[in-house]
């Protein structure tokens, strides 16, 4: 099972808001999830951004893969970077002992 971050898009015609949400990779974009991590609004000026760390950086450790505009919102965010900064620690750590 590949297992995504990617975004749901919710809200009315041509008035998008999207969720970010894990799911299966198989699933439709709109279909089912299994964890929402947080939403996405570009509507409004700036853009509306929230994101729970902490469980967006568990499911990236779990091996999630984002999709290319998931993981744009993730690096605004923060998120991505520190992921990606805390694996490489954990293979220091382990190639030193």
């Amino acid at each position: 099972m590949a297992v995504k971050i990617r975004l749901r898009r919710m809200g009315a015609k041509k008035r998008p808001f999207y969720r970010l949400v894990v799911a299966d990779g198989r699933c439709a974009r709109d279909g089912r999830f299994i964890e929402t991590l947080g939403y996405y609004n570009p509507c409004v000026e700036p853009a509306e951004l929230k994101i729970n760390d902490e469980r967006a950086t568990y499911w990236l450790r779990c091996g999630a893969q984002p999709s290319d505009t998931a993981a744009a919102l993730l690096k605004r965010q923060g998120v991505l970077g520190r992921t990606e900064e805390q694996n490489t620690a954990e293979q220091d750590t382990a190639a030193a002992e």
